[in-house]
């Protein structure tokens, strides 16, 4: 199992030594009419494991402003189970940007597959809502 300096995998395998930041279960009511889990499902699912980290390092509130780099490599089934892990790559005055990649455990096959990764850039906030400094 291949790791890069950040922790994030670089095979097909989860990263060594973290838990998942979000573990749920693709559910029929997430399909497209294809019978795959929607896109925009994984991401929001991706995106609330990556604010989960970043809210803790900011110790506070953060916002969601950029998604990069997202890949789609393998479909999700309904059934699989999907785990998310998160890694923080950098912290800026304001901001905290965040690598997550999401893995299936096939339901059938009981193997795990890498089948989405991005980067997620949120803002700490402020009680007025407005970005603060990360401390």
């Amino acid at each position: 199992m291949a790791a890069t300096a950040s922790g994030c995998s670089t095979a097909d395998t989860p990263p060594p030594g973290i838990e998942p930041a979000i573990r749920t279960l693709a559910m029929p009511a997430d399909t497209n009419p294809s019978g795959d889990i929607f896109g925009g499902w994984i991401m929001a699912q991706m995106d609330i494991a990556g604010a989960s980290i970043a809210t803790e390092r900011a110790k506070g509130r953060v916002a969601t402003v950029a998604v990069a780099a997202m890949t789609f490599h393998k479909p999700i089934y309904v059934g699989d189970m999907v785990s998310c892990y998160a890694v923080i790559e950098r912290v800026g005055r304001t901001s905290i940007t965040v690598q997550v990649e999401a893995f299936a455990r096939r339901a059938r096959a009981g193997e795990t597959v890498k089948v989405t990764e991005a980067t997620f850039t949120y803002v700490a906030l402020g009680e007025d809502r407005h970005p603060r400094p990360v401390d």
